[in-house]
């Protein structure tokens, strides 16, 4: 085991990784798998069209409203009108929600970017500050794509990772699927390794990549029941390169 004292965290100005480079997140003898942005024009139409409908329903329902108190704004007390001012501010959080994203899209989109290693998935987002998030693929439950109308026509999908604590989003990248599948065999093949390392591992495994096939005829117990009998066909497993 590694010898850690109190000088252990501190850092030379050489070792101070930069907050742009997610390259710099780096351990050491941790390899770079894949490294992948958002497609930008998917990001930016997504960022456009996503509140939209909500945004514009509401823009309409509260500029009825003010237009009407625009009209009779001389029979209004001052105080009422100064309340109504901040009523509407608020009221229209929708709306300053979805201003937002479209303006933040292209800096949200240059600091977001995903990198896949032999050991975690790392996620940078942020608009100021910079945000990481790691991934361990022992924590990693489900892996999931989702493609929309807008992301088809784009060739762009969401890819979906849920681990144990919660769940993020790998957004608007191309080739999702081809993506997704290499994912999935790699946790696959990590759980595999940590819950049966190659030591352990048989020279033949009768348990593993096994295919059953159903016969057409019965077997009877000695209660009268029957079982449908059923033969396996014993699979070798090859891992192959895990690179994306």
């Amino acid at each position: 085991m590694a010898k850690y004292d109190e000088n252990y965290f501190k850092l030379d100005n050489n070792e101070v990784p930069s907050e742009f480079d997610i390259n710099s997140l780096l351990g050491e003898n941790e390899t770079k798998l894949w490294y992948g942005k958002p497609k930008k024009s998917a990001f930016i139409l997504a960022s456009v069209f996503k509140m939209l409908p909500i945004a514009l329903l509401w823009l309409c329902f509260d500029g009825f409203a003010i237009a009407m108190i625009a009209i009779n704004i001389k029979d209004i007390p001052i105080p009422v009108i100064i309340f109504l001012c901040f009523f509407f501010l608020l009221h229209l959080l929708p709306v300053w929600i979805w201003l937002y994203n479209i303006i933040t899209a292209s800096k949200r989109h240059k600091n977001l970017e995903y990198l896949f290693t032999d050991k975690r998935i790392i996620i940078k987002t942020g608009v100021v500050g910079l945000d990481i998030e790691n991934i361990y693929y022992a924590d990693i439950e489900g892996v999931n794509v989702k493609v929309g109308l807008v992301d088809k026509i784009l060739k762009v999908g969401d890819i979906y990772i849920k681990s144990a604590e919660k769940a993020q989003v790998l957004w608007d990248i191309e080739n999702p699927y081809g993506i997704t599948n290499k994912l999935q065999k790699m946790i696959l093949d990590l759980k595999s390794d940590m819950h049966y390392p190659n030591a352990l591992r048989p020279k033949e495994n009768r348990g593993y990549n096994t295919s059953y096939v159903s016969q057409n005829y019965e077997s009877q117990n000695n209660d009268g029941q029957n079982y449908s009998d059923t033969n396996y066909n014993d699979g070798k497993y090859n891992d192959n390169d895990n690179r994306f």
